[in-house]
């Protein structure tokens, strides 16, 4: 029986290597993107621009596809980062430095990692969608050095930042690994897995 192909619109060896393992065990043959494959993200929501992602890996490999993107929302900030979490500085440093000085002074930290996950048949059809909200709340100072955002962002159901939550913890509570969790089932189905 040949195994079914699904490409992880990701350039990124550890997200996929996170995603497919969010999954759970599935009989097929999980690639990564082309690594000349570089996808503008236009979209007005974390949903559009995984939709985007999804539908150009699946056009440009002829497989199935699976796409993510997410963000940082932070409430007294009315919801940024967001969309622009990626790019809100060039460096995780200036990032956290960035975030830690919009919030100077104020007592109400709390925030989410929001993430939106699509399916994408090989003709390029969007045809299954999930999302994934981890809330917490931004510390006064990173957790730990040499991190990203992560480092700043506390999980309270864990007792620790995001950054520091293990594999089986990413995917009770990250927010993409409960969007991976609520997808899983749909993938399985329009893979035919479950035969």
């Amino acid at each position: 029986m040949v195994r079914p192909v699904l490409t992880i619109a990701s350039g990124n060896p550890n997200k996929v290597a996170e995603i497919v393992s969010m999954l759970g065990p599935l009989a097929l043959e999980v690639r990564r993107q082309p690594d000349d494959l570089d996808v503008e993200e236009t979209g007005a929501t974390y949903l559009e621009n995984a939709r985007l992602k999804a539908v150009a890996a699946a056009r440009r490999t002829g497989c199935w596809s699976l796409a993510d993107d997410s963000g940082l929302e932070v409430d007294a900030l009315g919801g940024a980062p967001g969309l622009f979490t990626a790019r809100l500085a060039p460096t995780d440093s200036e990032k956290i430095q960035r975030l830690l000085e919009a919030l100077e002074g104020d007592p109400y930290r709390s925030a989410c990692f929001r993430s939106a996950m699509v399916l994408c048949s090989p003709e390029g059809q969007c045809l299954e969608e999930a999302e994934g909200v981890c809330w917490g709340e931004l510390l006064k100072a990173p957790a730990f050095s040499g991190g990203g955002i992560e480092s700043l962002f506390w999980v309270r159901e864990a007792n620790c930042s995001y950054g520091e939550l293990n594999p089986s913890q990413l995917a009770r509570l990250g927010s993409r690994g409960k969007a991976a969790r609520a997808l899983a089932p749909r993938l399985r189905e329009r893979l035919g897995l479950n035969r």
